[in-house]
């Protein structure tokens, strides 16, 4: 487990565990939506993602949380030997995404990029919330499988799941 991708719909606990990965690992961490977005909430230019993303790449050990452009995402899941892909029922999702902003009014969440409007942000993985259907299909679950024949590759389907997973890796 050198170069993780850790990926899944919005508010489905990527980066918590992904700092726990981070942790146990001592591999670099990269949360894609500080890279991806500027304080403003504004996607940085393209270009300048694709090279930071590009860069990360190429070093040894890396956990990367996050989609990102679908270019972005699909050159790491190549390049990635381990895939953690959090799919959690969409009713959780949701919840998490509303916990979150709840939260946030009190705690900044995890990974969430520094100055960002935690508002503006809750409305944008809503809206990604209701688009996911026509990306997090069976063809998709269909490609990360085809992937398993050459990576370690990991689905987690439950908060239980989630939590077990992290507690495993933990320790």
């Amino acid at each position: 487990m050198r170069k993780v991708a850790v990926f899944g719909k919005p508010g489905s606990g990527k980066s918590t565990l992904s700092k726990t990965l981070a942790k146990v690992t001592g591999s670099p961490l990269h949360q894609l939506d500080s890279l991806f977005y500027q304080k403003s909430g504004e996607p940085v230019a393209s270009e300048f993602f694709d090279k930071v993303h590009e860069d990360i790449l190429v070093f040894d050990s890396w956990i990367i949380d996050g989609l990102g452009p679908l270019g972005a995402f699909k050159k790491r899941l190549d390049a990635a030997d381990t895939l953690v892909y959090i799919d959690l029922p969409y009713p959780t999702s949701y919840w998490f995404v509303t916990k979150r902003l709840l939260n946030g009014l009190f705690i900044k969440p995890e990974g969430w990029p520094e100055g960002s409007s935690l508002l503006k942000g809750t409305l944008q993985s809503f809206k990604m919330l209701r688009l996911s259907p026509s990306f997090w299909n069976d063809d998709f679950r269909a490609e990360i499988a085809d992937k398993a024949k050459h990576k370690s590759v990991v689905v987690i389907r439950s908060v239980a799941e989630l939590n077990a997973y992290m507690e495993a890796h933990a320790r």
